[in-house]
């Protein structure tokens, strides 16, 4: 101990090369690879009176070997996690966990970053900063496949080719949420051919199935979401029982065959609870569409309310059809019950309050929601970003003393090019002026 009460005394560390164990027999590689791992004291003082040799588990074997991580290390993604067995055996296992590093180490922060973006050239400048990418068909074909100024040349020619090349970029420490061509499928077995594609292309330990909420749409009618104007003839709020649920019945059944599930279309906070019945591994908040509906409903909203103008409500019942609000069937829909519609819709979202205005009610209520759920290891992740505010305030609500503590429990996601936005300022503009002239006048 030091006499002074103001002077630090230095204290030893303990790892585990500290307990100086034998390592079993055939695992000495693996073994090396764990040895400098930390323990506290305590810890060393129990192990110390039970273990006796040092040993890995199958799985991190399998691990280490499939990325053909560099000896002396575990690749980035996992926890290394420990257990006493029979015999004394002190057994390290890994077990995914995107809040670690390399040697399974934390991650610089506790927030953790994703890309939604299925283009391999602009993902690559920002692979080694995010923990996950999503993408869906629309992202994979119509923004890179099928577009010229991205898929430069036409190098890449099917949807295989372009995961394989982004799982290559990306590697061990990034997951890869990825959504079936087809959900509606009614036969689970070709669900789980496609499934079974992605999973022995980017392994069991990165792949992530996007599976959608469905409401009202199905096999029978989704084609008129693909012809005509595009529109349902069925309204979101009066789906069969059986369609509305078919998402969180997949994702059950996914979890049973091991497999992740990314729950995705989570638009409205009362679709987290009934959400998360389904174990999924991630839900999500889009906040971007979301915000800018609310925000013009509540401007016709107040429209009407200054001029009582019943043409203003007629273009409020257009623009409800227009974003499914309500069925292209319901041209005639009754003008007094749209306006109500609109009244509860802006009302629930809180768009003319504090708690609203910023379109983060949801983002709110789902932290609070997974705080209290039975699920450590579901994250929420927050998509569909834009504009100069949606990053900022979401950065700020973490910050917040309500939820500085759920900052592990989130995933932002947005394109590449949205999230580089946020790496500068104006003065680094007017900084970099000013250093680089004066290093122009020394050279």
């Amino acid at each position: 101990m030091s006499t002074r009460a103001d002077v630090p005394v230095a204290q030893p560390t303990y790892r585990i090369r500290t307990l100086n164990l034998p390592p079993v027999v055939g695992h000495e590689a693996y073994v090396r690879r764990v040895l400098d791992q930390p323990l506290t004291y305590p810890t060393f003082l129990e192990l110390s009176g039970v273990a006796r040799h040092l040993g890995v588990t199958t799985e991190l074997k399998d691990v280490v070997d499939y990325f053909a991580t560099p000896a002396g290390h575990t690749p980035p993604g996992f926890r290394i996690a420990w257990a006493v067995q029979s015999g004394g055996l002190l057994e390290a296992d890994l077990v995914r966990d995107l809040s670690y590093d390399v040697d399974g180490a934390l991650r610089p922060t506790n927030l953790l970053f994703s890309a939604d973006s299925a283009n391999p050239y602009e993902i690559a400048p920002i692979a080694g900063l995010v923990a996950n990418l999503t993408c869906n068909p629309g992202i994979i074909y119509d923004l890179f496949l099928k577009n010229p100024a991205a898929n430069v040349g036409g190098v890449f020619k099917d949807r295989d080719e372009v995961m394989a090349e982004i799982g290559r970029i990306l590697g061990p420490g990034c997951d890869i949420s990825v959504e079936l061509n087809n959900p509606f499928d009614p036969d689970f077995a070709r669900i789980m051919d496609e499934v079974d594609k992605f999973r022995e292309m980017l392994s069991r330990w990165r792949i992530v199935i996007k599976v959608p909420h469905t409401g009202p749409v199905n096999a029978d009618n989704v084609g008129q979401l693909l012809s005509s104007d595009k529109h349902l003839d069925q309204r979101w709020w009066e789906p069969s029982t059986v369609d509305a649920f078919r998402g969180h019945n997949l994702a059950l059944r996914l979890r049973e065959q091991g497999i992740r599930v990314n729950f995705t279309l989570m638009f409205e906070p009362y679709q987290a609870q009934l959400a998360l019945q389904a174990r999924p591994y991630f839900i999500n908040a889009f906040i971007r569409h979301r915000l800018m509906q609310s925000t013009r409903l509540a401007d016709l909203l107040d429209d009407f309310a200054a001029t009582e103008d019943p043409s203003v409500l007629a273009s409020l019942r257009t623009y409800l059809i227009q974003q499914d609000y309500l069925a292209r069937t319901d041209t005639d829909f009754d003008l007094t019950e749209a306006r109500q519609m609109a009244e509860q819709i802006v009302a629930y979202r809180q768009v003319r309050s504090a708690a609203g205005v910023d379109g983060l009610d949801a983002v709110r209520h789902n932290l609070r929601v997974l705080r209290s759920a039975n699920l450590p290891d579901t994250r929420l992740i927050v998509c569909s970003m834009e504009g100069p505010r949606n990053y900022p305030e979401i950065d700020r609500l973490l910050a917040s003393d309500e939820f500085a503590d759920m900052s592990r429990r989130l995933v932002l996601t947005a394109e590449p090019g949205y999230l580089a936005r946020f790496t500068s300022t104006n003065q680094v503009v007017s900084y970099q002026r000013r250093f680089m002239t004066a290093a122009q006048g020394q050279s």
